[in-house]
């Protein structure tokens, strides 16, 4: 069968493009619906379902909800592994989860609603609505270093406001009471919070935010952006502007509206079943996993619980503008405002999840995807998303009209990331792009010809043309340094990646590197630092390192790598006289699976295609010497360029 009778016009993509669009406000969320109708390969996406259960196989002890919806409707829900592993209970798909900081989105919103009715001002000063915040006092920080003096405080050069709480600029910070937190930069601080401002269960949200009152800002409120305890703050001012206890008020005007049935503060008694069980050692009956009876405390910065179904209605209604099923919740200029980056230039980022080293800015409560080629957050410019503690994701792609949810539980948030990488990565593999039409094949190439293309060519950290999670042009390289922090004398490792790069370099914790390359790091910022840290896969980095207990400086040097969990990769060989492919990377990419090699045929010099699956071509380029140099898929506007390893 010749190839071209597969090829379809990019007229008719654009077709596909307006007829999803038009859907984009009806709401088909209750049944799975044709992948292939919804723009998706399934066979693709099927990997979904297969990375999943390898992972339940492998023992993981955890279970998982995976939802993925497309212009409206329904693509994919499936459960895996189990709700109760201990006793074997099956994960089902409205099986309900604790949140955790996913609880942040749904009080942006509600805070919003608010902004919509002019019943609350967003750069009205907090303590206009709780006069307990007001003067708050500001760690003072040496002008010299930077650093802040703990027992020192200076006035707020203004009042943190509204907005200041929704984008993570208002001065509070998290607790940290056992000063491990890589992410904070006064340790200090975060444990005074912990000790003087702890969340308690038992008590009101009330009580929580008079005890801030007695507490300092660790940063001047707009000048900094450092993930906090704000949502909270929210909750009580929900509470004071509308005259509803916070829980009321989200089940009244945003859960009971959105038909999100199994979501609020706790589980009933009638729902308990349903409940995921954390492996592991359990929650602390104060902490926010203690959610099998009637709370006090109504976290709104993590301790909501919800269902796959229910968070995919709520981001629904966000990529509709604020509107589901007729219920109007937000003005969509509301929605685009909240979306959107909303951080000054120049603003310093405390912490890991957000700023231009990722890619990703802050709106009013989620992040946002800034950067085209790099970013933690999948899909394009614009896509807005976020995660909690126990590993909960979900994401929205306005371009693609896509939103993907994850839901699982755990108690080490280390480990999240292996799992967000999953669900970042696998949908957007599994999208179809159009198939363009090729010349008809002019015969087979000699098996010596085709020994030309032999080798493995790297793709950086996309499997998808349609989402670019790294730099891509060469791949982006790994150090194994991504934990550290900033300090006025340079960059201190806080645990370099077990078998990184670094690490069998022989960086180890507690190092401090003065110099990257031939520059010092003395006053760098975090983003700056990235930025050095980065490069291409096997390009040289050095660094000069201060380590305590020795005199001399230590200079050591490595090549960055392919990052592991990231990597996209294809191997090509020669079997049986034919040009065969196989994924070699961390993930799946096209038609081209890891273990299944894969052979294609010949169109004309230099470019082969898969006669079966989704016909995916392959072209292959050459330096100016005439050898072979790159792989290119499906090449034009959606192709996904591959450099070949030295």
């Amino acid at each position: 069968m010749r190839y071209q009778r597969f090829a379809v016009s990019l007229t008719a993509l654009a077709a596909l493009t307006l007829c999803l669009a038009g859907v984009a406000l009806a709401d088909d969320l209750q049944a799975v619906g044709d992948p292939d109708s919804l723009g998706f390969s399934a066979k693709r996406l099927a990997r979904i379902t297969s990375w999943f259960e390898a992972q339940s196989k492998r023992g993981d002890p955890s279970g998982f909800v995976v939802g993925i919806a497309r212009g409206g409707k329904l693509a994919y829900l499936q459960p895996t592994g189990f709700e109760d592993r201990d006793k074997k209970i099956p994960m089902r798909p409205d099986s309900i989860f604790r949140i955790g900081s996913m609880s942040k989105q749904i009080t942006s919103v509600a805070t919003m609603m608010l902004v919509d009715e002019g019943k609350l001002e967003l750069d009205a000063p907090v303590a206009q609505y709780l006069p307990e915040l007001k003067d708050m006092q500001v760690v003072k920080t040496d002008p010299a270093t930077g650093d802040a003096i703990l027992l020192e405080l200076e006035p707020a050069k203004r009042a943190m406001t509204i907005r200041d709480l929704l984008r993570n600029t208002s001065g509070l910070v998290y607790a940290s009471p056992d000063y491990t937190d890589p992410g904070f930069g006064n340790a200090a601080i975060h444990a005074l919070y912990g000790v003087k401002a702890p969340f308690r269960r038992d008590k009101p949200i009330a009580s929580f935010v008079a005890s801030l009152g007695t507490l300092p800002l660790l940063h001047q409120p707009g000048e900094v952006w450092e993930y906090s305890i704000g949502y909270d703050v929210l909750g009580r001012v929900i509470e004071v502007v509308s005259g509803q206890t916070f829980d009321h008020f989200l089940q009244s005007r945003l859960f009971a509206p959105l038909h999100m049935v199994d979501s609020g503060f706790s589980v009933p008694e009638d729902k308990l079943a349903r409940l995921v069980a954390v492996p592991g050692a359990q929650p602390k009956p104060l902490s926010d996993g203690d959610v099998g009876k009637p709370q006090t405390f109504f976290s709104g910065g993590g301790g909501i619980v919800s269902t796959a179904p229910d968070v995919l209605r709520f981001c629904q209604m966000l990529l509709n503008d604020g509107e589901l099923d007729g219920a109007r919740i937000l003005k969509p200029e509301t929605v685009r405002l909240m979306t959107t980056n909303s951080m000054p230039p120049g603003i310093h980022f405390a912490g890991h999840e957000a700023g231009p080293a990722f890619g990703t800015g802050w709106g009013l409560g989620f992040a946002v995807r800034t950067d085209p080629d790099f970013s933690l957050i999948p899909g394009a410019v614009g896509s807005f998303n976020w995660q909690g503690s126990w590993g909960t994701f979900f994401s929205v792609d306005p371009v693609q009209k896509l939103i993907l949810v994850m839901m699982m539980q755990r108690t080490q948030y280390s480990e999240n990331g292996f799992y967000f990488n999953a669900i970042r990565r696998l949908p957007y593999a599994a999208l179809k792009v159009p198939e363009v039409p090729a010349p008809v094949a002019s015969g087979q190439l000699n098996a010596g010809a085709l020994t030309d293309y032999v080798g493995r060519y790297d793709f950086g950290g996309s499997a998808s043309s349609l989402d670019r999670q790294m730099l891509v042009a060469d791949g982006n390289g790994w150090t194994g340094l991504e934990s550290v922090v900033a300090g006025t004398d340079g960059l201190r490792v806080i645990k370099p990646a077990e078998g990184g790069p670094a690490a069998r370099a022989g960086v180890l914790a507690g190092d401090l590197i003065t110099a990257i390359g031939d520059q010092s790091t003395k006053g760098l910022t975090l983003e700056a630092a990235f930025r050095r840290i980065s490069g291409p896969v096997n390009a040289a980095i050095k660094l000069k390192i201060t380590r305590q207990g020795q005199t001399d400086p230590l200079v050591v040097a490595f090549a960055r790598e392919a990052v592991p969990s990231h990597s996209v990769a294809l191997q090509v060989r020669v079997a049986d006289g034919k040009l065969v492919v196989e994924a070699t990377g961390s993930w799946s990419i096209l038609d081209f699976d890891k273990g299944q090699p894969t052979p294609v045929a010949v169109l004309s010099k230099d470019e082969f295609y898969v006669d079966s699956g989704d016909h995916t071509r392959i072209a292959f380029t050459r330096d100016a010497a005439g050898k072979v140099n790159r792989a290119v898929l499906n090449p034009g506007p959606w192709e996904q360029r591959g450099a070949r390893a030295q």
